[in-house]
């Protein structure tokens, strides 16, 4: 009688591509957050969001702009940053978020 064999072969993870990325409007972003359109557009002219494209009269933001939206309304409501403070701790934030990435790329090198 043959023996069956069975050979455990390696599994790979499927990773999806794509080539265009996600845009938001301006109104489809400030939805996503629970704010007002006028806000958000306030938060672009102080230098607190960054937009990605700006076609006529339509600005578009790519969707890691909702984290940080966020984030913003939640230091100005639950800690009562102002627009100053704001850039001030946002700054100091990604300062901080470099730094981690750095030192974790350092440690990889070790």
């Amino acid at each position: 009688m043959s023996e069956l064999r069975y050979e455990i072969l390696p599994r790979y993870q499927i990773v999806l591509c794509r080539r265009e990325r996600d845009y938001l409007t301006l109104e489809t972003l400030a939805a996503s957050a629970g704010l007002h359109p006028a806000l958000v557009d306030r938060f672009v002219e102080v230098g607190l969001l960054d937009l990605i494209e700006w076609a006529g009269n339509k600005l578009f933001f790519d969707t890691a702009a909702i984290a940080r939206l966020r984030l913003i309304e939640r230091l100005r409501r639950d800690i009562g940053v102002n627009l100053a403070g704001l850039g001030v701790v946002l700054d100091l934030l990604d300062r901080l978020c470099a730094l981690r990435l750095e030192n974790e790329w350092l440690r990889g090198r070790l």
